[in-house]
């Protein structure tokens, strides 16, 4: 089973484990998933750091996508293009592209995020 997991979930992984919930931890620990980051969320931290509003430096990003065993999930057109259908649920652009990924490769995410959970097709695993 594939998997993506969203910022906060990803930074959670990294740095405080303990906010991930039984199910989410699960899903990480299976070791026949494949656990996929979108290179967005890379983007996401790195302009949310140089902004002052995260302490992720580049070498923890690295570290957790090794530590963690994840494949970084390029942003392509097709998941661009899937945006066009995608009602207006959720106003962050980053978690709007998040879920257009998921939905564009038929993928769960692994979110907190109770908006996620309002669209349709989406499998999220919280």
């Amino acid at each position: 089973m594939r998997l993506l997991l969203d910022t906060a979930t990803f930074i959670w992984a990294l740095q405080s484990p303990e906010r991930l919930s039984a199910r989410a931890l699960n899903a990480l620990q299976d070791d026949d998933a494949v656990r996929e980051l979108s290179a967005l969320s890379i983007s996401e931290i790195a302009i949310k750091n140089s902004k002052g509003k995260l302490d992720v430096r580049r070498e923890d990003i690295l570290a957790g996508i090794a530590d963690l065993r994840l494949q970084v999930l390029p942003w392509n057109a097709r998941h661009a293009f899937r945006l066009f259908d995608l009602p207006l649920h959720h106003a962050d652009p980053f978690d709007r592209q998040i879920l257009a990924q998921a939905l564009a490769e038929n993928i769960p995410v692994v979110s907190s995020d109770a908006k996620f959970q309002v669209y349709a097709g989406v499998d999220v695993i919280w």
